[in-house]
C-alpha cells in the first residue's frame, strides 16, 4: 500500500521536519513486508557489502572527485525486463560506452508498484526473448539477484526510478549496492502523476531521504539526485532550479548531505550555461539561510528532454551539442540519448554510441567558459531574480516551513509547472521561445514574477512575433515544442537563386 492509500490518522504532522528514529523504524518494517523481496533487506548487511566496494564503484565519491577535478561525467538511461537483458545492457554502456555512471532505469509497472504486473511482466520478456517491460523491475528480483547487476560493472550504479513511490525500490536498490538514486517529490509527482498529492510525493521522498541518511549515519555515503527535466517539455531554466531547491531543502532537512541538481537543456547556449551557474550558487544560498553549510549539490545537465527529430544526422547534432552545452556550463556530469531518441528504447549498441559522441563532444569543450561574457552575466542574474520571487514566497507561505509551503504555493498557483499532468497544479504557466531562441514565459499564471521581468521576457517574446510574422499568443508555445523535432528543410531550407 502506498503512502497516498494510508489513513489520514496514522500518519505525523506534514512538515518538512526530520523523521523521528523510532517513527522511521516502524515505517521501515511495514515497507519491506509489502513484497516478498523486502525480507532480503538487511542494512547492517548492505552497509557492509558497501564498505566492501571500491571506492571508483561509490557514485558519491566519484561525482565528489570530479567535481574537485573539474571534469564533466557521461550517464546515459537504460532499463530491460530480464536480468540477462539488464546484464548485456549495463556490461556494453560501462565498456563500450565508456560511461562514468551506469543506470538502472525501473518499468512502469514498478514505478507504479504494481510488482504482480511487472512478474508477468518478467515472465513474457523472458518467452519472447525481448524485453516486454520498459525498464528493470528491481523490486521483483530483489536486491540479492540484483547484486549481479552491479557486480558486472566497474563504475558506480544509480537506480532511475521515475516515480513518485520510491519506497520500497529504494530499499532494495541501496541493499543492492546501488550507490546513486534519482527522484524527488516535487519534481517526479508535479511530472508523472496525475491524482498523487504534492504532499504525499514530498511524504514518500522523505522516507527515502531519510533512508540514504540513515546510511551515511552508518557509514556509507550516498549520491541523491533531483530529476530537474520535470514535464521535458520546454521547462524555463528558473522553474526547475525553483523545484530543485524545494527538493535539495527537504532532503537536507532528513540529513542528505550528497544530492545532486539536473537541469534539462534549452539548447540556448548562454541560457544553459548561464542556469547550471544559478543552479548551483541559489541551491547554496537557500541551504546556508536554512542553516545546512556542508550539503554537497553538484549540477547534471541533461540532453535535450522535448520532442526529437526522425532523421538520424539531425539526432546525432543533438546529441553532439549536448555534451558541448554541459561542458560549457560547467555541468558535473551530462545524461545522455541516442539517435534512436524519437523511436523509443534505444538499442545497447545506439545507447554506447550515443554517450561515446557525447564523451568526445565534452573533450572539444572542456576549456571553454562564458562566464565573463555580458550575455552570461545578464542571463544568470535573470534566473537568479526569477527564482528568488518565488522561493521566497514559498517559504513565506510555509511560515520557513518549506514542505508545508511547497504544498500551499501549489494550490495558490504561487508555484506552477508548465505542462504539468498532475491535479493538484494549476499548470497555467506557458513558456515560449523568444526571438533570440532563450525559453521564456509567455503567460506566468498565477506565479508572482517581478514586473520588470515579466515585461522583459513579453518584450523579446513579442519580438520574435514580430519577426516571424504571427501573431503572439499561444500558439508561440505551441510552436516551440515541436520545433526541434522538424525536418532540416523547415527549420533551416535551402534557398536557391
Amino acid at each position: 500500500m502506498s503512502n497516498a492509500a494510508q489513513a489520514e490518522g496514522t500518519r505525523p504532522p506534514f512538515s518538512a521536519a526530520r523523521i523521528d528514529d523510532d517513527d522511521f523504524a516502524a515505517m521501515r518494517r511495514e515497507n519491506l513486508a509489502r513484497w516478498p523481496t523486502g525480507a532480503e533487506v538487511d542494512i547492517d548487511e548492505a552497509v557492509a557489502y558497501h564498505q566492501a566496494m571500491p571506492a571508483h564503484k561509490n557514485l558519491a565519491a566519484v561525482i565528489r572527485k570530479a567535481d574537485a577535478e573539474g571534469r564533466c561525467l557521461t550517464q546515459p538511461r537504460g532499463g530491460f525486463g530480464t536480468m540477462e537483458l539488464q546484464l548485456e545492457l549495463m556490461r556494453q554502456l560501462d565498456q563500450d560506452g565508456m560511461a562514468d555512471i551506469v543506470p538502472t532505469t525501473t518499468d512502469s509497472y514498478t514505478r507504479n508498484e504494481q510488482w504482480e504486473n511487472a512478474a508477468v511482466g518478467i515472465e513474457e520478456s523472458e518467452k519472447a526473448g525481448r524485453s516486454m517491460l520498459n525498464g528493470f523491475p528491481i523490486v521483483n528480483y530483489g536486491p540479492r539477484a540484483a547484486r549481479q547487476l552491479v557486480e558486472s560493472i566497474n563504475k558506480p550504479a544509480i537506480i532511475l526510478s521515475g516515480t513518485s513511490f520510491p519506497k520500497l525500490t529504494s530499499e532494495v536498490g541501496f541493499a543492492a549496492g546501488y550507490t546513486g538514486y534519482l527522484g524527488s517529490g516535487l519534481a517526479y509527482t508535479t511530472s508523472y502523476t496525475k491524482t498523487v498529492s504534492i504532499e504525499d510525493g514530498i511524504r514518500n521522498y522523505q522516507y527515502l531521504d531519510r533512508l540514504a541518511a540513515l546510511y551515511q549515519e552508518k557509514g556509507v555515503e550516498l549520491h541523491r539526485r533531483q530529476p530537474g527535466f520535470l514535464t521535458g517539455t520546454n521547462v524555463p531554466p528558473c522553474i526547475a532550479i525553483i523545484t530543485g531547491v524545494v527538493d535539495v531543502l527537504l532532503a537536507a532537512e532528513q540529513g542528505v548531505r550528497n544530492y545532486g541538481l539536473e537541469l534539462a537543456q534549452t539548447l540556448h547556449l548562454f541560457q544553459d550555461a548561464a542556469a547550471i551557474r544559478a543552479c548551483r550558487e541559489l541551491a547554496q544560498e537557500y541551504l546556508v539561510k536554512a542553516g545546512y553549510h556542508d550539503v554537497f549539490t553538484p549540477v547534471t545537465s541533461l540532453h535535450w528532454m522535448g520532442a526529437w527529430p526522425y532523421d538520424d544526422a539531425q539526432a546525432a547534432a543533438l546529441v553532439s551539442y549536448g555534451g558541448t552545452l554541459a561542458a560549457i556550463g560547467g555541468a558535473v556530469s551530462v545524461t545522455t540519448k541516442s539517435t534512436h531518441e524519437a523511436f523509443g528504447i534505444p538499442t545497447p549498441e545506439a545507447n554506447a554510441e550515443g554517450l561515446r559522441t557525447t564523451r568526445m563532444a565534452v573533450y572539444l569543450a572542456r576549456r571553454i567558459r562564458m562566464d565573463d561574457t555580458p550575455e552570461f552575466k545578464r542571463e544568470k542574474e535573470m534566473i537568479c531574480k526569477e527564482v528568488r520571487s518565488i522561493m521566497d514566497r514559498i517559504l513565506e507561505m510555509g511560515d520557513g516551513d518549506v514542505a508545508i509551503g511547497t504544498v500551499r504555493a501549489c494550490e495558490a498557483g504561487v508555484l506552477d509547472i508548465p505542462w504539468s499532468p498532475n491535479q493538484f497544479v494549476k499548470s497555467r504557466i506557458l513558456p515560449a521561445r523568444d526571438v533570440d531562441g532563450y525559453l521564456r514565459i509567455l503567460q506566468p499564471g498565477d506565479m508572482p514574477f517581478p514586473r520588470d521581468v515579466l515585461d522583459y521576457h513579453e518584450e523579446r517574446l513579442r519580438k520574435r512575433a514580430e519577426k516571424e510574422g504571427v501573431t503572439y499568443g499561444r500558439d508561440l508555445a505551441v510552436s516551440s515544442v515541436y520545433e526541434i523535432s522538424e525536418g532540416l528543410e523547415k527549420l533551416l531550407p535551402v534557398h536557391t537563386g
